[in-house]
This record gives structure tokens, sequence and C-alpha cells, in this order.
């Protein structure tokens, strides 16, 4: 399985537990299209389980990130490598998107979309 979903407090949470490979990634953005246009939420959770993300990995995120910023969505991203959260971060400030929101913990990253859920 690639993607596990839930959604918590109007908080759709994706989790990623598996690199894509070639075949796959092109799937993996679709999927994450489907879903944030399926449940309409106030916000957008990814957890990377993989502490050592790819490439692949790192494209459908800036894709799922520009799609959120376009439905006016903010996207967290939680991944336990600092590393990774420097990457993304230097990544997402290229693009003309809302601010990506990147933390290393799972629990922090939902509390923390689920109060800006609550603030707007």
């Amino acid at each position: 399985m690639m993607l596990s979903h839930v959604l918590e407090r109007r908080v759709l949470v994706i989790t990623m537990h598996d690199e894509p490979g070639a075949g796959t990634r092109a799937a993996l953005s679709p999927q994450i299209s489907d879903l944030v246009h399926g449940y309409r939420p106030a916000s957008v959770v990814i957890v990377l389980d993989e502490s050592a993300p790819t490439r692949a990995t790192l494209c459908v995120i800036l894709r799922a990130h520009r799609l959120c910023s376009r439905l006016g969505l903010v996207l967290s991203v939680a991944v336990h490598s600092a590393p990774v959260r420097r990457l993304l971060a230097a990544l997402a400030d290229t693009e003309d998107c809302i601010r990506l929101v990147i933390h290393a913990r799972v629990d922090t990253a939902i509390a923390t979309a689920a109060a800006l859920t609550t603030a707007a």
C-alpha cells in the first residue's frame, strides 16, 4: 500500500508508506488530487514514513503543494529527517504558492493544521 488517509477534524492526513517507483510516481499525484477534491478538507497534512525520501517523493509533495495552493489550502508535511525538512523548505521557497508548513512530528503537524482550520 503506497498511501493511506484519514480525515481528522477537517484535516486530510495522507501517509506515504513506501517510496514511489518510476511506474507508481505518476499515479500518486492524481490519487492525492482525488482525495483533496473528494473530501474538500480545510487543510492537508502529508506524512512521510521513510526517513530519507527519494526525489520522486519530493516531486509528489511539491505537486500536492501546488494543488493545495491553487485551492487555497495549507499543506503541511511531517518528516523526521532534518535534512529532508531543509530540502523541502528550500524547494518550496522557489514556488509561487502558499507557504509549505514542515514539521518533525506528525502529532504537531496535525494539531497545527487543525488549529489553522479552527482559526479560519
